[in-house]
């Protein structure tokens, strides 16, 4: 039986994330309930006490009848209550036919969902196909001691650490409102020099509500330089993995870059949380790049990161890419095609 949980029923959606074996806080309801552009669901199939479900994010396709799926920003994927591999085969066959039922019901042209490093979730959607690779991502392994964590970085890493410390830069964690604030200013001042369009922007209000959410296990770190805050990060922590959601520097105090030295401490402050793992990310756009290698110098436990991109209706997928006259040449990794924006 399928069913579809909309935000108004958020005990629904907490009972299905709360009592699957894997998951994270992307799943939340309070997560999804701060997604304000699109419409959030949780598709749920279940047989007797087995379920399945998959958190996605309906949006209308501009001047057309037809719609699409994605996820929220973030790791989310399916979770159940039970190991994939212990659901039957049947089981799996009965969700993907009411999965394809339910995208033919809403006219639904595409599938997007980014998939969590940690979880194996091919299982449930790989006969429905569209599992694709984005890269990598880099994790620190907090079951290690703090010695052995420390001695896999890399020595100018190490060095820059100690020279941060010695210079004055300290970390501690909020406790007021008016920290929240700080964090806000900060992050606004990070994000307006990194994406210009200003896209990922938050309202004020984003901040609090995350901090003070049931649903979270959350912290704000912030590292002081005198009286002066240059850079803070808001950390969760879920299924033993903890994660910088949100983390920005003042661009006058990157040269130092004090951001090294609270990724150490939030290792530290992991392991108080009941972490086993500190989950770093992947490079820009899941690159490779200049911020993967800053990453990777902290850890060799590095994981592949999948997405999954399904086509559910191609007929209407390739008639809309195709009004968008992009280049054929162009080798452009963006799904779907049809929402790319050159600008």
């Amino acid at each position: 039986m399928k069913r579809l949980i909309q935000l108004f029923e958020k005990e629904d959606w907490k009972y299905y994330v709360g009592n699957s074996l894997q998951h994270d806080f992307y799943h939340s309801w309070h997560y999804h309930s701060m997604e304000l552009a699109a419409e959030p669901l949780l598709f749920v199939y279940e047989e007797g006490e087995n379920y399945l479900a998959l958190p996605l994010i309906k949006r209308e396709i501009p001047g057309e009848e037809y719609s699409d799926l994605t996820s929220v920003y973030g790791y989310t994927g399916p979770i159940s209550n039970q190991k994939f591999c212990t659901l039957s085969t049947l089981f799996l066959e009965n969700f993907r036919l009411s999965f394809l039922e339910y995208l033919k019901e809403e006219k639904i042209v595409s599938v997007f969902s980014r998939l969590h490093p940690f979880f194996d979730q091919s299982l449930p959607i790989s006969k429905l196909g569209g599992i694709h690779a984005n890269g990598k991502t880099v994790a620190i392994d907090l079951t290690l001691s703090i010695q052995d964590q420390r001695k896999k970085y890399h020595s100018r890493l190490r060095s820059n650490i100690s020279q941060l410390r010695r210079k004055g830069y300290i970390v501690r964690e909020s406790d007021s409102i008016a920290d929240i604030d700080i964090f806000a200013q900060l992050y606004m001042e990070h994000m307006k020099r990194i994406s210009p369009s200003g896209s990922h922007l938050f309202p004020r209000s984003y901040f609090r509500d995350l901090y003070y959410s049931d649903e979270l296990n959350c912290k704000l770190l912030l590292v002081y330089l005198g009286d002066q805050a240059v850079s803070a990060a808001y950390v969760v922590c879920s299924n033993e993995i903890i994660q910088a959601h949100l983390l920005g520097t003042l661009t006058a105090y990157l040269p130092d870059s004090p951001a090294k030295l609270l990724t150490d401490e939030i290792s530290v402050i992991g392991r108080k949380m009941g972490a086993r793992y500190f989950h770093l990310g992947s490079g820009l756009n899941f690159k490779e790049d200049a911020l993967f290698e800053w990453k990777a110098a902290f850890s060799d436990l590095i994981l592949d990161f999948n997405s999954w991109r399904y086509i559910a209706n191609p007929e209407v997928y390739h008639v809309l890419v195709q009004k968008l006259e992009i280049n054929k040449a162009a080798d452009l990794d963006f799904f779907p095609l049809y929402r790319y924006n050159s600008s």
